[in-house]
């Protein structure tokens, strides 16, 4: 059996537990998802540290677009203060392109995942373009399409033969799609409401969900994505 990765969103320590508990590799840790996902508090941050010994890649996004904002850098300040060595970030320019100028004024050698703003970029291959060379990029996460992986899974298929290496398989992720993914090749699944009783977001995340899809994945591999942390 493939070996695989799974990430498991966090909105606090006890979801990052469960995650953990229920054997996921590594956490990413957000606020406000009914805004897509933000920047939590750095308060947070230090609490879901000390509760977990698997990686935690923090969200740095600060507005419910994929537009960079002039608060990033202080805000990667204060989640670096607070501890978080690793990131996920990801941000477009007013044409819909990658936005290198923002993503290079805020790499400075961590590990990180380009999220989901693959997913609105103008045209996916070239964003996939834009991303190549950029110092610490570990995974990409994608569903495919911005209306989820219910509609992006072809495209999630045709890319998985140049990108599979970087992808990371996110947004409405269902069991029903792992044969189809996996026999492409991806090998790094992301899920959150998934793993929440109900598929709601005022739901706590469940170990015992979380160690369903884990089992359904197959054994892990945590050094597919090498963490700073």
């Amino acid at each position: 059996m493939a070996l695989v990765f799974l990430e498991i969103i966090a909105l606090d320590a006890a979801d990052a537990r469960a995650a953990q508990d229920g054997g996921a590799d590594r956490v990413e840790l957000v606020s406000d998802m009914g805004a897509g996902g933000l920047s939590p508090d750095p308060a947070t941050v230090e609490s879901v540290l000390r509760a977990v010994s698997i990686p935690v890649r923090v969200m740095l996004r600060t507005r419910p677009d994929f537009a960079a904002t002039d608060d990033l850098v202080k805000t990667l300040h204060e989640l670096r203060e607070a501890g978080a060595a690793e990131f996920v970030l990801g941000f477009l320019d007013a044409a819909g392109r990658v936005d290198r100028p923002a993503l290079d004024a805020l790499l400075d050698g961590y590990p990180w995942t380009f999220h989901r703003a693959l997913d609105a970029a103008a045209d996916r291959a070239a964003a996939w373009d834009g991303l190549a060379g950029l110092p610490g990029l570990t995974s990409v996460l994608t569903a495919g399409s911005p209306d989820g992986m219910g509609e992006g899974l072809p495209n999630l298929l045709a890319d998985a033969p140049v990108h599979g290496q970087l992808m990371l398989a996110g947004g409405g992720l269902r069991e029903s799609y792992l044969p189809a993914l996996t026999a492409a090749g991806i090998r790094a699944f992301h899920s959150g409401s998934a793993v929440r009783p109900g598929g709601s977001w005022t739901s706590p995340v469940s170990a015992d969900l979380v160690r369903r899809l884990r089992y359904a994945l197959g054994p892990a591999t945590p050094s597919r994505f090498p963490s700073g942390s």
